[in-house]
């Protein structure tokens, strides 16, 4: 099977959806301020190698604790932050786009769903908790995430902002590292 891969964050949304989804849920429930000062400290700890990727992002996505309708509150945050999905993805067909995210599934799946690809591997995250139920979806977990769910396929062209994603860049058989709204040929 011939697919597509690409980045969401920085990629084909213009910015990072899980901050954008913060700052949004703040507007929603003030309380959500209380998380960042563990989220800080989880940070630092983080930059000293005591804590990895994993728990500073949970402790980042504990506020959806404060939260009983999330479902909701996600829908309203697409409704206002989907002009952020950037022109030059727009314009393509996505019936053999599979989007592969380290962003939590729960906030991508209903965008993905509108914007009509494929599918979406993402890190699969508790939307009541913040906990992680599995990996961090990120680096060569992409690639085994992705292999794990087709055997069979070949990575025609792969769009990223980050060399992080080397693992699948060397999957396939183009790539394309996007900044901003310029895209540049890699491979």
């Amino acid at each position: 099977m011939n697919i597509n891969v690409y980045d969401f964050d920085k990629t084909i949304y213009d910015g990072d959806s899980s901050v954008d989804f913060f700052k949004f849920c703040l507007t929603k429930n003030f309380k959500c301020i209380l998380i960042i000062p563990n989220f800080i400290l989880n940070y630092f700890l983080y930059l000293f190698r005591i804590r990895n990727k994993t728990e500073v992002k949970e402790s980042f996505f504990v506020f959806l604790k404060y939260f009983d309708e999330i479902e909701t509150i996600i829908d309203e945050f697409w409704n206002k932050y989907n002009i952020k999905i950037k022109k030059f993805y727009l314009e393509k067909d996505h019936t053999n786009d599979i989007i592969i995210s380290a962003s939590p599934k729960f906030l991508l799946k209903k965008i993905t769903k509108q914007l009509k690809v494929k599918d979406l591997i993402a890190s699969e995250v508790d939307s009541k908790t913040g906990k992680f139920k599995g990996r961090n979806c990120k680096g060569q977990e992409k690639v085994e995430q992705l292999l794990k769910k087709y055997s069979n396929i070949k990575i025609i062209q792969m769009y990223t902002d980050s060399y992080s994603d080397q693992p699948l860049i060397d999957l396939a058989e183009k790539a394309y590292l996007v900044k901003k709204n310029k895209i540049i040929s890699i491979k």
